[in-house]
């Protein structure tokens, strides 16, 4: 396990989109470049099991949404997935990306959605060649919130928020990792403390405000899965209560058949954190696939 401080040391903070965002990258220029989006409530530091390998084939490039991890987290702040976008944009011109995959989780599949909208648009930043969504929301109406998150989300937020601990995060997030696969107490110390960099944790009642944008733009978000013409996979940890199986069987049934699924039986919510070495298996044959290699820029 790469730890968080060795982590951090191999990133940058620059000002992107008006913030001071953690970023970093990995891998040879002269590889395929793949842009990678983590989820809530935690960082980009979610990928680290899948970097040294990922970083053989692809020049790697990350971040810490503002609000989360080593990014700035500005008290007050009203976050939004749009804004969240922006920042993403702001990073691909930063490292002068003409073309690029993205690999995302969870609240980064909301980002990429907003991104995919854009690219649909001809208004996006560079150009996507390929799309791999672990679990997430995609679709808010089968989105199944955590307890924890629905009292961020209401007027009881911040209160709640104050009283947030180590054990009760620790709880909140064993809920949804697989039954086999629970996250070591290790990792939970990582996780807790990337929360709660730069009094992080001030920032959580309004960054839940995702689900409210989800519902608000439901009808954009579902488009720019259903009118993308670059191929798309899902790989999904099956056992996960917020976005698992019920997920994929929804997507199947809106939205059709994408170009790669991989459904991991006994995997939650986080599969790049539960079962790494499938989650790459899986990534690299979509990437090998006719779908993907059989592309003309």
């Amino acid at each position: 396990m790469i730890s968080v401080q060795d982590w951090q040391a191999k990133g940058r903070i620059d000002k992107l989109n008006g913030f001071d965002v953690f970023h970093l990258e990995a891998g040879k220029l002269t590889d395929p470049t793949l842009l990678l989006l983590h989820g809530f409530p935690t960082a980009s530091w979610d990928w680290h099991s899948l970097w040294g390998d990922l970083s053989e084939r692809y020049h790697l490039i990350a971040l810490d949404f503002p609000g989360f991890g080593f990014s700035e987290k500005p008290r007050g702040h009203k976050y939004s997935i749009m804004e969240q976008a922006d920042t993403v944009e702001a990073l691909i011109r930063h490292h002068k990306l003409s073309a690029f995959h993205v690999l995302a989780h969870d609240y980064g599949d909301t980002v990429a959605q907003e991104l995919l909208a854009r690219q649909n648009e001809g208004s996006g930043t560079g150009q996507w060649l390929s799309c791999c969504l672990l679990n997430g929301g995609l679709f808010p109406e089968q989105h199944r919130a955590l307890l924890i998150q629905k009292l961020l989300l209401s007027p009881l937020g911040p209160l709640i928020n104050k009283l947030q601990t180590r054990a009760k995060f620790k709880a909140s997030l064993s809920s949804v990792f697989g039954p086999d696969t629970q996250p070591s107490e290790a990792e939970i110390d990582a996780f807790w403390s990337l929360l709660n960099h730069n009094d992080g944790l001030q920032a959580l009642p309004r960054l839940i405000n995702y689900i409210t944008d989800r519902r608000t733009h439901k009808t954009r978000w579902f488009e720019a899965l259903k009118n993308t013409a670059i191929p798309l996979a899902l790989i999904n940890g099956s056992s996960d209560k917020v976005s698992g199986k019920h997920m994929v069987d929804h997507y199947l049934k809106v939205i059709g058949q994408p170009a790669y699924l991989a459904q991991l039986g006994k995997i939650g919510h986080y599969p790049q954190v539960e079962a790494p070495k499938a989650v790459l298996k899986h990534y690299l044959a979509f990437m090998d696939s006719d779908a993907v290699t059989g592309q003309t820029i």
